[in-house]
This record gives C-alpha cells, structure tokens and sequence, in this order.
C-alpha cells in the first residue's frame, strides 16, 4: 500500500521487547521505557515528534511478545519500508513485528478485547540464559493444589484482592473481570500459566501467580484461596511475583 504524501494515515504496529533495561512500556520522565524509544525513534524518520498509543502498560522488567501500538504519521513508501525503518534504528531489545494500515478510529487501547499473558516459572535454579526471563522456584510445587486453586479463580469474580495501587496511588472502581483461561503446563522443570481475560488490573497477573505459587509450596490452602477472592481485600498473604517472568503474548480485537 502506498499512502499519500499528504495523508495522514494511522498505523497499527505490533512489537516484542526484552524488558529487562526499562522502566516499563510507559513514557517516564526519568528514566526510558519502551514508549520512549520508539518514539526516539520515529522522530528520526519523520523529523517531527510522533506520539504512540499502547494497548496498555506493561511494568518494569516485564517482557512483550505482542504488545500493540497505533499512530498518525504520512508516510507515502509503503509498509514494508516502514518496517525496515524501524529494524535498522531500534535496540536489539526492542523488535517492530509488524506495520499495517488501519481505520482512523482504531485504538489500540480502547478497542482491545481482551490479552493473554504468559508466566514463566523455573522449577530450581534456572541457567544463566533463562534466568532472566523466568522465576526460579526452589521449593517443590503441588501441581495439583495450583490447578485446584486455577479451577477457583477461572471466570467472572471481582478481583480487587488481587490488585494493588498504580501510580498515582488509586485503586481501580471497578475491579470485576472475566478471567476465560487459567492453564498451568509442566514439561520437565518448566512450568508456563497462561492467563487470558478481557482485561486485566495492575498487577493482577503477578498476584494471581504469587498466590498459586504460595498454594504449591503448601503456605496457602484451596479453601484460603476462595476466602481471599471473597473477601475482595487485598492481604499480605498475596505475594506479587517477580516481573521478569511475564510476557505480554498477545492482544485481542474483534
């Protein structure tokens, strides 16, 4: 597809990144995040500064393997030749997957329909080229408890108590989400949960595998954990899991 010169055309991308050096998707002041870099970078290819819109925040040390992002730029070459822009000046750490064209009204926040996240855990010490995408767990896992405990907390709950503050120091009015698919998958010392629901609270995610984790290792019982999602309070007894066994895998539309 080639645009006009002076068209403006909005552009849904697609991008994976190593979270591990950034403060977080979202623009910071202080210190880089993901956002910051790619719009570094598109102000070197268009010689003006262009605003990015992601489908939602990711924290610091939290890793993407399909997080969505939209902007409006004229750009007339197609976008194959978008993409290889974008290829020749970004971090190794940071990948444009895909470029396309899409409707003026497309959102990549507002329109999302749902994610998927994965968590990665490592049953034992984890090697040093895994070590950093994964949570190295030394105790032994009741796998089994940890699928009980999914059972409980697939479908539509309140999750407040699986939430924390964001930022800003506020908690979220409404805090019911439909929580579709709650796998847990072993294969030899690996353990990957994957979670996928219409939306998701700060760190929602990192909570509900805390939580599974402490059910494994035995600290927290099947029938505490229905408790906890009932008494819609937040405890200490929800431990939030380290952020660099998370992706962000993928975000839906309809």
């Amino acid at each position: 597809m080639t645009t006009s010169a002076t068209t403006t055309q909005r552009w849904k991308c697609t991008c994976a990144y190593d979270g591990t050096g950034f403060a977080g998707w979202q623009s910071q002041v202080r210190s880089d995040a993901v956002q910051d870099v790619i719009e570094a970078r598109l102000k070197q290819i268009f010689h003006r500064p262009v605003r990015i819109h992601g489908s939602g925040r990711t924290d610091a040390g939290v890793h993407a393997l399909g997080q969505v992002f939209h902007f409006d730029a004229e750009w007339r070459h197609g976008e194959a030749k978008l993409l290889a822009a974008f290829r020749v000046g970004l971090p190794p750490a940071i990948q444009v997957r895909s470029v396309r064209p899409a409707p003026a009204k497309f959102h990549a926040r507002f329109q999302a329909t749902g994610k998927r996240y994965e968590y990665r855990i490592q049953l034992g010490d984890a090697d040093p080229f895994t070590r950093p995408y994964c949570w190295s767990v030394f105790r032994p896992l009741d796998l089994g408890a940890m699928q009980a405990a999914a059972a409980l907390l697939r479908g539509r709950h309140d999750f407040r108590a699986f939430t924390a503050l964001n930022g800003q120091g506020e908690s979220p009015e409404d805090t019911v989400r439909d929580l579709r698919r709650l796998e847990l998958v072993r294969r030899g010392r690996r353990v990957r949960i994957t979670f996928e629901a219409d939306g998701f609270l700060y760190k929602m995610v990192r909570s509900l595998v805390g939580l599974l984790v402490s059910v494994g290792e035995g600290k927290i019982t099947v029938a505490d954990v229905r408790a906890i999602l009932a008494s819609q309070e937040r405890t200490a007894r929800v431990l939030t899991a380290p952020p660099h066994g998370l992706f962000l895998v993928k975000v839906f539309y309809s």
